[in-house]
């Protein structure tokens, strides 16, 4: 077999949970091969370029192996190489964080929030 369909592909690779969840992000325009808009019945076939947002991420993977069935994790893991590019670097600067549910902060937190917002002393 050297050709599959690209919602049952992002399936059987474990990229997408479900195949329905592959079709909705094809047709959602989420989902290009080889720059180009795919539709779920998009044919696939090894040295492919697949580019999917899946679960709020942007994955670029290419083709190695085409599957049709869903396969174990380990298996799957070798039927793509991984390209996405890695994320940037989380900001340099402190961020503000709290604890849900800490409640309101004291008057010595207050006064630190207050310096690091570059508010009154």
């Amino acid at each position: 077999m050297e050709s599959t369909r690209v919602d049952r592909w992002l399936w059987a690779v474990r990229l997408t949970k479900t195949r329905p969840d592959a079709a909705d992000a094809c047709r959602g325009g989420h989902v290009r091969v080889n720059d180009r808009p795919a539709k779920p019945a998009t044919v696939v076939v090894p040295g492919d370029e697949v580019r999917a947002r899946v679960n709020g991420v942007n994955r670029v993977v290419e083709v190695v192996r085409v599957i049709q069935k869903r396969v174990g994790a380990e298996t799957a893991s070798t039927c793509f190489i991984d390209r996405t590019p890695k994320p940037p670097p989380e900001a340099a600067v402190p961020i503000a964080h709290r604890d849900r549910g800490a409640g309101r902060p004291t008057k010595r937190e207050r006064r630190e929030i207050d310096r690091f917002r570059g508010g009154r002393l």
